[in-house]
């Protein structure tokens, strides 16, 4: 019923910028929050960011100067820029949100596909 699509991961040196975007598709009543997770190799997925819907937001300690969530309302569409990369941000980064669909009255977490993001020189 619902999909979420990343994309805009890749490879990129250290220092350098990356934006990574995650659409929500499907029977959309409404989204109560919509954020981003990573996992890399041999680790737990853990939180980067996340943003409410009553436009608060929530960061990873690591990344709170580096990276800004946003979203896009009318395109049910979450934003993650990356900015000032290290080689330590490379994961597989996953969209997350939780979403009331048109035929449920309880919200549900969905989860995208990930994305991979490889910092290196």
């Amino acid at each position: 019923q619902v999909q979420l699509v990343e994309s805009g991961g890749g490879l990129v040196q250290p220092g350098g910028s990356l934006r990574l975007s995650c659409a929500a598709s499907g029977s959309i009543f409404s989204i109560y929050a919509m954020g981003w997770y990573r996992q890399a190799p041999g680790k737990q997925r853990e939180l980067v960011a996340v943003s409410t819907s009553g436009a608060s937001t929530n960061y990873a300690d690591d990344v709170k100067s580096r990276f800004t969530i946003s979203r896009d309302s009318a395109k049910n569409t979450a934003y993650l820029q990356m900015n000032s990369l290290k080689p330590e941000d490379t994961a597989v980064y996953y969209c997350n949100a939780v979403i009331r669909t048109t035929t449920e009255l309880t919200p549900r977490v969905y989860w995208g596909q990930g994305t991979q993001v490889t910092v290196s020189s």
